[in-house]
């Protein structure tokens, strides 16, 4: 205990150094816009905001930005907006805006700015509708590009030491949870930049993340080499939009060398959907229009994933004829999955040792929403979500190998209901399944429910599922660690089990 403290001291120590014999205003990340047509004016930090200008609140029109200079600060930590050193700080200085454009204060620096960024145009579009008329909805799509929404965040790890102590995760990797805020803030300001019309008269719409598919680790993310993370919109349905985000990482130690490996870190897949912020009904989206060749591919593959969709929609309506087939056949399927259940029920003495029940891998956790955690709608950030629900699947698959588990991928997750300021939520996990047939990287699948939970009502929601899928070292496995086998002791569990297989193929 006495070596912690002392460890601690000395860190705190020398940040506390590092801090003292920088410049007043350290050096802070910054999230790039490339060129397009279509940028977002820049939005400077709350508390250099807070400082002077117009007494009314309103901000002046930004000027002009170079089309090759940065347009968003990332401030890596809260600092005073000027004045004497020995001044007393003003707790309550911010930037004028209507209280309901400010997100919660939770958040990563990147995901305020991205905020910030996205608030200044629902501003523009306030500031019209209580000058005068209410603002209506569009009443004209355009066409846009990919390029026109891309967007471009640069983590500057390598300089920044507090923002490096932000994202570092006890083994000097970056926080999978907390890149998984960003990436959805990121997801939604580039929706917000695709839906934009320009057009201060319209109201802006509401885009609400419907469903994240497949982001997939490639390799471990350092936290003391710069980061990029850059996305798109790749297609766009009637009303969903959905958006490609990759995380590019360069390893310094093989640049120029043969070992030099692939940048690309890790990508994810945003599905959101728009809706008109009166009627909450769902609304139509400008258009895509693909440019380049690569474009044109992701494009022309979320079509077809979008038509596979709506096939198997119609399909699951017609299949009233084969009801009793498919009855038998899926009750196969349960019986099998269930029979080694039935030996620990029936015969815990003669189970299998290398296997485990699925109730016996469950944990979980419990919270009350607060209003820091909202996003710029009001409601509960889904970024939030993803984190909380991830910090948990990691301490499940933890608790299930007996090792630091080694994170892969987030299968799928949905968002089913919205949750509110004030909600309680709790988050149930369980290693849902677990994949032994390369013994060289053994799978752990996990899945996290979240349920809205309503005590006065004695009623329960779930408002989110998460998958996510883990493996071990390999250093772990060659010094003899095995992995269980999950088994379900109900059919509710069985069925479950068999859905998320079907979902990733492994039937076919």
């Amino acid at each position: 205990m006495a070596l912690r403290s002392s460890t601690a001291t000395s860190l705190l120590s020398r940040t506390l150094r590092l801090h003292a014999t920088s410049s007043p205003y350290p050096t802070r990340p910054l999230l790039l816009l490339e060129p397009s047509a279509h940028r977002i004016p820049r939005v400077e930090s709350r508390a250099a905001s807070s400082g002077g200008g117009d007494p009314t609140g309103q901000q002046p029109d930004p000027a002009p930005v170079p089309m090759d200079s940065p347009t968003i600060k990332v401030v890596s930590h809260l600092r005073g907006g000027g004045g004497n050193a020995g001044a007393a700080i003003d707790a309550g200085g911010s930037a004028r805006k209507p209280l309901s454009l400010w997100p919660g204060m939770y958040h990563s620096p990147v995901t305020n700015a991205l905020w910030e960024a996205r608030s200044s145009i629902f501003e523009r579009k306030m500031d019209v509708g209580s000058a005068g008329a209410a603002a209506g909805p569009q009443t004209e799509l355009l066409t846009k590009t990919p390029a026109q929404s891309r967007t471009v965040i640069a983590y500057k790890f390598a300089a920044d030491d507090i923002l490096r102590e932000q994202y570092r995760d006890p083994w000097n990797e970056v926080r999978i949870g907390k890149l998984l805020e960003d990436l959805d803030a990121l997801a939604g300001t580039i929706a917000v930049k695709h839906c934009s019309d320009e057009d201060s008269t319209t109201r802006p719409l509401l885009l609400v993340t419907a469903s994240v598919d497949k982001m997939v680790l490639m390799k471990p993310i350092r936290v003391d080499t710069d980061l990029k993370i850059a996305g798109a919109v790749t297609y766009v349905g009637r009303s969903s939009i959905d958006i490609q985000i990759e995380v590019t990482q360069v390893d310094q130690d093989c640049v120029g060398s043969d070992k030099e490996s692939d940048p690309i870190a890790l990508t994810a897949n945003f599905t959101f959907v728009a809706r008109d912020s009166v009627t909450g009904k769902s609304a139509p989206v400008n258009r895509l229009s693909p440019e380049t060749e690569r474009e044109t591919q992701l494009f022309e593959e979320g079509e077809a994933q979008d038509k596979l969709r709506k096939k198997k929609r119609e399909e699951q309506k017609g299949m009233h004829g084969n009801v009793l087939h498919r009855f038998h056949a899926e009750a196969e399927r349960l019986n099998a999955l269930l029979a080694e259940g039935r030996v620990f029920s029936d015969f815990p003495a003669l189970a299998d040792r290398d296997s485990i029940l699925l109730r016996d891998t469950r944990l979980e956790t419990s919270l009350i929403c607060q209003p820091q955690q909202r996003n710029l709608h009001g409601r509960i950030f889904g970024g939030f979500l993803m984190h909380r629900a991830f910090e948990l699947a990691f301490s499940t698959a933890y608790a299930f190998v007996g090792q630091r588990p080694c994170f892969l991928e987030v299968d799928h997750v949905d968002f089913l209901k919205p949750v509110d300021v004030g909600d309680f939520l709790r988050f149930k996990s369980c290693v849902l399944y677990t994949q032994l047939e390369n013994k060289w990287q053994p799978l752990v699948n996990v899945e996290v429910v979240a349920h809205v939970t309503r005590p006065e009502l004695r009623k329960s929601e779930i408002s989110n599922t998460f998958h996510f899928t883990f493996s071990v070292s390999s250093d772990a496995l060659k010094n003899g660690l095995t992995i269980r086998n999950v088994v379900p002791s109900t059919e509710e569990e069985a069925r479950r089990i068999l859905e998320r297989m079907d979902a990733e193929g492994l039937f076919d």
